[in-house]
Order: C-alpha cells, then structure tokens, then sequence
C-alpha cells in the first residue's frame, strides 16, 4: 500500500484513470464532472443526497479528481485552463494521447490534438460538444455498485437505467475529425471541413454519423458553407489498397452498401445549442432552402423516395436531445414533415415500408400461383384416376370390377401373354373356377411344368404342353423336355412334332427301307475292280 500511495499520492484507482484516459482521448477536453458523467454515472446517485450542488458535485468527483491529480503527476494530464463557470479543464498530453490510443484501441495516427489552449477563452464550443455526447450516450448507472446504498439511491438509478437508451460507447466517438477535400488524413488541404464529431455504431443502427454542433452564432450561409465541405469531401475519390477508386471517406470507415440507385452519402446531424444571439427556429428554413440542392430525393410513385449521392441532413435542439435522447421523437430531417427518432431521420422509413409491401405483394402472388399449381395438380389426378378406373377390367362371371392387385396379377407379360389361368375372371370367381376342375384334371393340370421351370437352358419354354401331330398324345415330361428350343435356335430334336414313341417308330421304320446290312456292303467292296495306277510320264511330271 505504501508503494501504491508513492506512486499515486491522491490515492487514485485504475479504473477510474482508465475512465480519464478514455473520456479524454475521445474528447480531448473535459471537466473533471462531465468525466464522472460518463465514466461513472453512479457516483451522480450516491451523492445525491449532498445538502448543495457545489458539495454533491464535489463529492461524485472526487475520485476521478483524485485520478487527474495522480495523472498530471505522471505527465498523463495537463490543466487547460477553465470554462465559463469556473471549472478547470484538463487535457492529455503527447504521452497521455499514446496511453489513451491503448484505452480506446485506435491508431494514434487517429487520436488527434492535444487540444492545448482550448480553454483560454471559455471553451464554450468543446463544452457543448461534450455535452451533445453525453447527451447522445444517455450513460447507465452500473447497478452492481450500488447494492449497498439507500434504497432511494437505487431507485432513482433503477430509474435511469429504464429510460430510453443511447447509442454507442465513448469508444464510438471521435471528434474535431479532419475531412479533407484536398490532402491526406494527417495533412489535410485547404478547403475541407472538420467534423464536431463522428459517431460510429453499428451495433445500435448508426454506422456512420457526423454531427455539427452550433451555439446559435453561425449564420445560415455559413451553415451552408460548411456543408458545401462535406459534400466536396463525400464525392471525393482515392485508389484502395486494391487499386479501385473509392469515395475517401470508405477507406476509414465501414458503412454497409446502398441499394443501386440508392446510395445516399452518410448522414449529417446539426445541434443546436441556444446560447448565442440566432434563433434555430429562423435559421434552419433558410439553410433548408440553401441546401436544397444537397438532400432532396427523387420521389417515386410508391410515395417514398431516392436518395442517390445525397446528404442526409437533419436537425436537433440539445436541450431536447438531452430529454429525450436518440429515441425520442425530436429530430427534423430537411424534406420532411413532422419530427422522427433519430434512426427513422438517418433512415428511409417509406423506402422500407415500400419494400415491405412489395415483398408481400410478391409472397403472396408466389402463394397464389403455389395453390393454383396445387389445384391444377388434383384436377390432373383426378382426372387420371378417372381414366385408369374407366379401363379397370369387369369380371365377365359376376360383372365385379377387379381390385389392384387382381388387375395387377393379370396383365400382359413379356411377348402378350398371360401367366394367369383365368384372366377374365375376379378372384372369387377364379376360385370357384378351379374348385370346379375334376381330380384327373387337376393332376395333370399339375403335372405339367410351370413356365419358366423345364430348365436353366431354356430360353422362352411353350405355354402349353405340346400333343403329337401323329397319334394326338401329349408329350410326356422328359420328351417336352428334349423338343424344347434354345434360345432363338430351332429344337435340338430330328423331329420336334412327334412324341417319344412314334419318334422311335419313324426312326425304326426308316432304317428297314433305306438302310443296307454291313455284309452286303463288305460283298460289294470286294466285287468291286481295282483301278489300275497310272503311268509316269512326260505329262504326269509336269503335272508335279
């Protein structure tokens, strides 16, 4: 503890440094209050009960006071000077820049100035900017840190954190941003313009946003002018990192693509703080009318309208802003009526309602045509099954219609035939059929061979058993059997019409009449002259 209090004396705690590191690099200038307010709006609650507001104040600051006196120590933090009201105004320093671009993770080529001799004359411009961010920010009360106060205390912080919400952390804030028109990020050229701030959150609906904040002192023109620089700078182009030209400001930040025809450039936000002597009520239709040229849509005949290389603008007073927050309905964008919340302004609500109800016009058309294929489907079907039971077959005994599987057993197979013993018949008929068949019938009915089983060398066995064309006897077993052709080829057998017996006959009858006895034959060959062998002569040698 003692080498904790050597190091910082005012006895500070790392988080809140943490808090004045990233209040001011966000911010470059701040009071010592509005870094509480931010970085640790439940010591606003705590204190509340303080008898003035001088005591109330002093007392919720006191750490991070602790925080900026250990850090000015450090050569963190430097005092730079104080505003209108007395309260000193503290800045980083070069070092304290470096701490601060760990704190919010950003390059510190991104940190900007140092914002040293802000205060010299008040500082009245950074203190509204401040002020428009916390405003924006809507910071909530950690209620964790508040278990052990007054049951009062936590309900009055209860009640904050269920009002609206803001948008984004301080992380989401850069200001005094150089746009330049002409230059580079770190040496911009003349004519450019410099953002108040630029807010980016993406992951409240706002990726890109630039606010202007004015004290009611600019003119209407020289609103206009500088938004002149903001278009300059919006249309301006510079080769990527892969060689295409991009609009510059892409090359920073990340904003999701428009639709074709559709790109508006990022929105512009103008607070204005009534402190000066111009009114906003005035001044904003004239700036409306100067800058026509730089918001207004094309109008579709849906009733919304595009966008395309346009800015939105829109405009906000900050005491309202400070009420109500980014969620109330007190933003006036230009070229439009009525007030909107903060997203419906940067947005194109009648674009997204307008596609909305094409997107149903086009569901509910693809579920018309969905039923109707349906419909045309079942009729097709029906009509079908209409015609397949128009050609169901009738049982010519009883008049019945078969039944699938009976019209499925019967049908046609390989060369037109069928395999069914009574094919006009349903199948309580045929059973009445075959119990009709007499016993004799009946066996030799089973005795022959079902087709398809005479063998494994059969091609396409006859349906019925084959009769002799000479005695009209059926063929037995083994003679249907030897008669039966192969394949495509003609009947192995000499004669295939014939049964064994009277193949056997034929074959006995034809050897009596035409055959001769071998002893006969012997006889003949011995009768029969030699032939004399020829003489070799002139004629035989050519011959050879």
């Amino acid at each position: 503890m003692a080498g904790k209090r050597k190091n910082n004396p005012a006895g500070s705690t790392n988080s809140y440094r943490g808090d004045v590191l990233r209040v001011l690099g966000a911010l470059k200038v701040a009071t010592a209050d509005q870094i509480q307010r931010i970085g640790a709006p439940h010591l606003t609650f705590r204190h509340a009960d303080k008898e003035t507001p001088s005591k109330r104040k002093q007392a919720r600051t006191a750490s991070h006071t602790a925080a900026l006196s250990d850090m000015r120590g450090h050569g963190l933090v430097e005092n730079g000077g104080s505003t209108e009201t007395g309260d000193a105004l503290r800045n980083l320093t070069p070092k304290g820049l470096l701490a601060a671009s760990y704190e919010l993770n950003r390059p510190v080529t991104e940190m900007g100035s140092t914002a040293r001799g802000a205060g010299s004359s008040g500082a009245s411009h950074p203190m509204a900017v401040n002020e428009t961010v916390i405003a924006m920010l809507r910071p909530k009360p950690n209620m964790a840190r508040l278990v052990k106060d007054l049951p009062h205390v936590q309900a009055a912080a209860q009640a904050a954190v269920d009002s609206a919400d803001g948008i984004g952390t301080i992380a989401s804030f850069w200001t005094e941003v150089p746009l330049p028109a002409t230059g580079t990020w770190n040496a911009p050229g003349k004519g450019g313009a410099q953002a108040d701030i630029v807010l980016t959150a993406p992951q409240d609906g706002v990726p890109l946003l630039f606010i202007e904040v004015d004290n009611c002192h600019e003119t209407a023109e020289e609103l206009a002018d500088k938004l002149e620089k903001y278009a300059r700078f919006f249309k301006r182009k510079v080769k990527d990192t892969d060689g295409k030209d991009r609009p510059m400001w892409r090359t920073r930040w990340t904003v999701p693509k428009g639709r074709y025809g559709d790109e508006p450039h990022p929105p512009v936000l103008l607070v204005f703080n009534r402190i000066g002597e111009r009114n906003p009520n005035l001044t904003v239709p004239r700036l409306q009318e100067l800058t026509r040229h730089l918001w207004q849509g094309e109008r579709l005949p849906g009733g919304h309208h595009l966008y395309d290389r346009k800015i939105p603008i829109i405009a906000v007073g900050l005491n309202q802003l400070r009420q109500h927050g980014p969620a109330g309905p007190v933003f006036a964008r230009f070229g439009r009526s009525g007030p909107q919340t903060l997203l419906e302004a940067i947005g194109n609500p009648r674009r997204e309602a307008a596609d909305a109800r094409e997107q149903e016009r086009v569901k509910a058309h693809a579920a018309a045509y969905q039923a109707e294929m349906r419909r045309a489907a079942q009729e097709q079907a029906a009509k079908q099954a209409a015609e397949r039971e128009a050609r169901r077959p009738v049982c010519s005994s009883c008049g019945a219609r078969f039944t699938d599987a009976r019209w499925q057993a019967v049908q046609p197979t390989d060369w037109g035939a069928t395999k069914d013993s009574h094919p006009h018949l349903c199948d309580a008929c045929k059973q009445k059929a075959g119990a009709a068949v007499s016993p004799a019938a009946d066996t030799q009915e089973r005795q022959e061979p079902v087709r398809g089983e005479t063998g494994p060398d059969d091609f396409w066995p006859d349906p019925q058993r084959p009769v002799c064309t000479e005695c009209g006897a059926a063929f037995t077993d083994e003679r249907w059997k030897a008669t039966a052709r192969v394949g495509w080829g003609p009947s192995p057998a000499k004669r295939p019409s014939l049964c064994g017996d009277c193949d056997q006959r034929f074959e006995s009858d034809l050897e009596q009449s035409w055959a001769v006895s071998h002893r006969q034959e012997e006889h003949d060959q011995e009768q029969e002259p030699a032939v004399p062998e020829q003489k070799t002569g002139w004629l035989s040698r050519l011959r050879r």
